[in-house]
């Protein structure tokens, strides 16, 4: 059966003119799900029992079951839904002075194998539809009931192996007669899949774009994570540099620290002779120790040392702070 969050809202109209219907009612369900955010047909109380009927026999409404769900001393909410198939799927709440921010998953199981990631040990199965991503929102607005302000990109899988399904996601979760949540309050990531970050640079999309570079040198970035071996960091540069040009957007770089790996003032200068004139910011990641993972925190005094550095020559760097590590829901950096 089809999930009805899978169409845009000219899609869906499409759809019910296909089922003999006005386009309007399409618009009423729209509004009912994204705005008012109901679980069933049964809830849209303004359409007919036959149309009603009509949807239930056509679509699924895809309102997913939490199978657990943690909280952390600090407040952020891990979730684990049951995507009505037999898998599941993570995703986080955090709570910020600025509103909700939620972190989303794109994939169950995830091809990339960086090494200092726990989603490594989970196998890929598939890819997720756009509306099983957007559902991953709904979901927890109605369990919280709560409206979330900020979309990370940044949960299991990569968001860039998933690019048409996370594209359309993404337009359905800006639309005004929807979700409505601004681009620019939503972040996208990516381990860097080149020819798709050319493809994002191109789309004339106000979103965040957030590169997973942690390494200055090929044969360093290879050992964390594999798709360097695809396209390296040349390639990476050469690409972001087309994408500021194009869009003269700033990009975030997550820079995951790892001791006695690519912490010391030698890294730090590399990153910065990399980054140089380039419209950006470093976010700094407390790596996560995970299972089975070679790569250990970084301590903090060398964590201060390395901002301050890329600091005082020129590059904007920040420390992105711990939420849910006691629930392991602050461990997975794409």
């Amino acid at each position: 059966m089809k999930n009805i969050k899978d169409y845009n809202l000219e899609e869906l109209k499409q759809e019910f003119i296909g089922l003999g219907e006005k386009p309007y009612r399409a618009e009423q369900v729209f509004k009912w799900l994204y705005i008012t955010n109901v679980a069933s047909f049964d809830e849209m109380s303004n359409l007919s029992i036959e149309l009603r009927d009509k949807l239930k026999q056509e679509f699924s409404i895809c309102a997913y079951n939490i199978i657990k769900k943690q909280e952390s001393s600090d407040g952020t909410k891990k979730y684990l839904f049951d995507v009505l198939d037999g898998n599941a799927i993570e995703t986080v709440l955090m709570s910020y002075h600025h509103g909700y921010t939620i972190c989303v998953s794109s994939q169950i199981g995830c091809k990339m194998g960086c090494k200092f990631c726990a989603s490594t040990g989970i196998q890929f199965v598939r890819s997720l539809t756009s509306g099983e991503i957007v559902e991953q929102i709904l979901a927890v607005e109605r369990d919280e009931k709560i409206k979330i302000s900020n979309i990370v990109f940044m949960g299991i899988g990569e968001p860039f192996d998933n690019y048409d399904n996370v594209l359309k996601a993404v337009r359905i979760i800006n639309n005004p007669k929807g979700l409505n949540i601004g681009a620019r309050h939503i972040s996208i990531s990516t381990s860097g899949i080149v020819p798709k970050i050319y493809d994002f640079a191109n789309e004339d999309m106000q979103c965040t774009l957030s590169i997973s570079l942690h390494a200055t040198m090929n044969e360093q970035r290879s050992a964390m994570m594999p798709v360097n071996n695809v396209y390296n960091i040349e390639e990476l540069m050469k690409v972001c540099k087309y994408y500021i040009e194009k869009t003269n957007k700033r990009i975030s770089f997550e820079y995951a620290l790892a001791k006695d790996n690519n912490e010391s003032l030698e890294d730090a200068k590399r990153l910065v002779k990399l980054l140089k004139g380039m419209i950006c910011h470093v976010n700094l990641i407390p790596i996560n120790k995970i299972e089975n993972g070679k790569f250990k925190k970084s301590t903090n005094e060398n964590i201060l040392k390395f901002r301050d550095y890329l600091n005082d020559n020129g590059i904007v760097a920040t420390i992105r702070r711990e939420l849910g590590s006691d629930i392991d829901a602050a461990c997975r950096t794409t």
